[in-house]
């Protein structure tokens, strides 16, 4: 049987604008909620938790975000700098042209076409640097896959109107869609929604941009974790922000094709037992659903009750449900990093777990540094699931490894782990295809080194190329090829015949 993929498959990697960009106030730039990120290093969370915990580490509340403002000296706020790719694009692009990339999934910070988001005009100047980043990734034979908004809402749609809680920001974001859309026609063919749209159950800071009265904390009425009125109104939002983005792409450029991103948890039960087989239904759902709207545009069966029994009144307009039939994705894209451990609540209608990792351990699966299980087979698992399930070409927009590097004078990173990693997942995505599902296409997340999404750091490495910055930004901000580098080049050279690491 053929060990090659299929011709014309997508190889290449993925990263935002937030986490590599930086020059967060340069180039007619406003300030994006990414800019309010702080730095949650291995020390901050060993006395204030981990960092998924219901209480979010990061910039939530008028109070945190006002003092950030006003002073700013006393704050880490890594995702301003990035890795400067604003500056650095032309040799970033070169060295993915020379690991042979065929896409580039990547980010347009929202707020550098629109510094506060519902400006009546566009920023030129924004506008001329993806011009010139396509036009790179275009000499090379890249294809662009662009994310619309992967967690960087322009600050002032968050602190003037809620973010996503309020139709304006809607109206704002479609305006955003159709001035780049329009730009960009001809040169980008693939474009994404909003990253990882499910995250707004875990950080609808990031990802909506709501920003709480008072502090965040279990015992007040904001915690994330309860507001589950708040933060479903705010998709509903998005997910109708999404259907008329996929409607003005069809309009402005019909040889564009428009898709969706989550963030992909497949769950084990962790036993037998009835009850921990229907926590994982339950939790699969609550996973679905952000899906099921957006491939399918109706709001499915199971959420019902859901919202009967926890008051949740979702406010529609008249056409919301006619836009939302008439805005289906025309493709899938997932982030798929591991597998979660399912047990039973106790609950007749359980509320999303809401946890970026398990609170139960696989024994049967090693752990990243960062207690990240690391399930191939899962990965296989989970993308006959999504074929099964929607019969829509599928996209991996995100898969990698965060580890902690150690770099040699010379720039060069021994990373085998990286390697181990990402062998044992293109083999079972391979599997996966040979079961007959649709997969186009496959980005590496972070095939660069980048600021971590969840705590600012640098130390957390994904990249095939080093950058030499640490959590502060201290360094040179060199970049060199660590051992992955040649082992996805072989790779890609080979459309995956060649996985062994020689």
């Amino acid at each position: 049987m053929n060990s090659e993929f299929p011709k014309g498959f997508l190889w290449g990697g993925a990263t935002a604008a937030n986490q590599i960009e930086g020059a967060w106030n340069e180039g007619g730039r406003g300030p994006a909620t990414s800019d309010f990120a702080r730095l949650i290093t291995k020390e901050i969370r060993a006395t204030e938790g981990p960092y998924d915990e219901h209480v979010p580490h990061n910039a939530a509340s008028k109070e945190m975000v006002e003092d950030m403002k006003l002073h700013p000296e006393n704050w880490e706020l890594p995702k301003r700098r990035g890795i400067d790719f604003y500056h650095h694009y032309k040799e970033d692009i070169a060295l993915f042209a020379e690991m042979g990339f065929k896409v580039f999934r990547m980010s347009i910070s929202w707020s550098r076409i629109f510094p506060n988001g519902d400006d009546d005009t566009p920023n030129e100047e924004g506008l001329q640097f993806y011009d010139h980043v396509f036009d790179e990734c275009i000499k090379y034979g890249i294809e662009p896959m662009v994310t619309l908004s992967h967690f960087d809402t322009p600050l002032h749609l968050a602190e003037e109107y809620g973010g996503f809680l309020s139709r304006h920001t809607v109206d704002a974001f479609v305006k955003y869609v159709e001035t780049v859309i329009k730009r960009y026609k001809g040169k980008v063919k693939y474009w994404l929604t909003f990253n990882e749209i499910n995250n707004v159950l875990s950080n609808p800071f990031t990802s909506s941009g709501i920003i709480l009265d008072g502090a965040p904390t279990p015992e007040s009425g904001n915690n994330y974790l309860g507001n589950w009125q708040l933060k479903f109104q705010a998709v509903h939002n998005q997910m109708v922000a999404s259907a008329l983005a996929v409607k003005k792409c069809h309009e402005i450029d019909p040889n564009a094709k428009m898709g969706n991103m989550l963030c992909r948890l497949e769950n084990y039960a962790e036993s037998a037992k009835p009850e921990d087989q229907l926590q994982v239904l339950f939790e699969d759902h609550f996973n679905w659903f952000f899906t099921d709207v957006q491939a399918k545009g109706e709001y499915p069966y199971y959420m019902q009750r859901f919202f009967d029994e926890n008051d949740i009144h979702i406010k529609m307009e008249p056409d919301d449900e006619k836009i939302l039939k008439e805005g289906c994705v025309d493709f899938i894209t997932i982030s798929y990093y591991m597998t979660y451990v399912m047990r039973y609540k106790g609950e007749t209608v359980p509320k999303p777990t809401g946890r970026l990792v398990s609170d139960i351990k696989n024994p049967n699966l090693k752990m990243s540094a960062w207690g990240w299980p690391i399930d191939p087979i899962g990965f296989r698992i989970t993308l006959n699931h999504i074929y099964d399930r929607y019969h829509l070409p599928i996209f991996i927009s995100e898969n990698g490894l965060g580890a902690v590097d150690h770099v040699d004078e010379n720039g060069y990173v021994e990373d085998d782990y990286r390697i181990e990693y990402m062998k044992a997942h293109i083999e079972q995505m391979h599997e996966a295809i040979k079961d007959g599902v649709d997969v186009f296409g496959y980005a590496w997340w972070g095939p660069i080194d980048l600021v971590s999404s969840g705590t600012s750091e640098m130390t957390k490495r994904y990249g095939m190329i080093y950058v030499d910055y640490d959590d502060y930004g201290k360094g040179t901000g060199k970049r060199s090829k660590k051992k992955s580098f040649y082992y996805y080049k072989k790779v890609i050279a080979s459309n995956g015949a060649d996985l062994e690491n020689n």
